[in-house]
């Protein structure tokens, strides 16, 4: 971390030479700012790789903040009330764009109305892992355990109303299991206490625990997806396993302020696409179990109600809430 905070801090003293644009063409005039509304991520992974390479592109620094707390409520919120003027981005994920509206009595933003979609970055399936100690090696298992012993399981999410969060508790339902849920800020302290046996189980983006599962520091029992991952493909998909619904993906992507006139948005959007789909950036995502997407503003402000409707019914139907 502290290293990303120096490199944070190098990129924003740096004497940027001015890049050259059309005269119809907006661009910053001063240091961009990307806020990441939770700490040690995916998300803030995916922002710190796009950020150099959009400081390039726009002539100007760019800098990466992490903004944590509330679900992802504080740095959306954050952005949502920032200047529309094209120097405050957010990385947003499930939670602060599409969850948080159905689990939170009440928000202090309108992910619709108060947020501009930018574009749909990247896609992924979770993985459900388990630590070792837990002494299961099928959801089979963990189910009947869980059964056995409804007080003994608990499972880790990286924020108050992440898919994290939802998918876990669509599993619960599904399964007729009971886990008790353990929030956290950030994925960095979940999987830390996931790795120390503090805690049983978590639904995660594969970016952000496929290094231990290969060290064997975490047992993969299934994935979300629709269909197995190239890398696993001996790892079942929880629809495999009978249950039907359990189709769940955690996504990223960017946005502005609301009134951000388009100019800005289409100037971002065409910078943000080029970055994604190079071969470099490509290559790291996949890495990374993420698909690609790179939408338009319009396919990803598209994207963000059908989650909200989809994400509302999982919330009602589980009974989830804010502890």
């Amino acid at each position: 971390m502290n290293s990303r905070r120096s490199f944070v801090a190098a990129a924003a003293a740096a004497c940027v030479a001015p890049a050259v644009f059309a005269a119809d063409e907006w661009a910053p005039t001063r240091p961009v700012r990307i806020i990441v509304p939770i700490v040690g991520s995916t998300n803030d992974v995916l922002a710190r790789l796009v950020a150099p390479k959009l400081q390039e592109a726009l002539g100007q620094p760019v800098v990466v903040e992490n903004k944590p707390g509330a679900g992802g409520n504080i740095g959306a919120d954050f952005v949502a009330k920032a200047a529309p003027d094209g120097h405050t981005l957010l990385v947003g994920y499930n939670g602060p764009l599409a969850i948080n509206v159905s689990l939170f009595e009440k928000m202090p933003y309108d992910p619709v109305k108060d947020l501009a979609p930018i574009t749909l970055a990247v896609k992924s399936p979770q993985y459900l892992v388990v630590n070792p100690a837990a002494g299961v090696s099928s959801v089979a298992e963990l189910v009947a355990k869980a059964k056995a012993q409804p007080s003994k399981f608990s499972y880790a999410s990286v924020a108050m109303g992440s898919a994290s969060h939802l998918t876990m508790e669509m599993f619960k339902s599904a399964a007729g299991v009971q886990l008790t849920h353990v929030p956290y800020k950030g994925a960095g302290p979940a999987v830390t206490d996931l790795l120390a046996g503090n805690v049983h189980a978590a639904f995660m983006v594969p970016g952000n625990v496929q290094q231990f599962v290969k060290e064997g520091k975490l047992k993969l029992l299934a994935t979300t997806g629709e269909k197995r991952f190239g890398d696993t493909p001996e790892i079942p998909t929880l629809i495999e396993l009978g249950y039907k619904e359990m189709e769940a993906t955690g996504w990223v992507g960017f946005l502005a302020a609301a009134a951000t006139p388009r100019l800005v948005i289409e100037r971002y959007h065409r910078e943000i696409v080029k970055i994604l789909k190079t071969r470099e950036m490509s290559d790291k995502l996949r890495a990374m179990q993420f698909d690609v997407i790179a939408s338009t503003p319009e396919q990803f402000g598209a994207w963000i109600r059908s989650e909200t409707a989809q994400w509302g019914k999982v919330v009602k139907a589980t009974g989830a809430k804010v502890e």
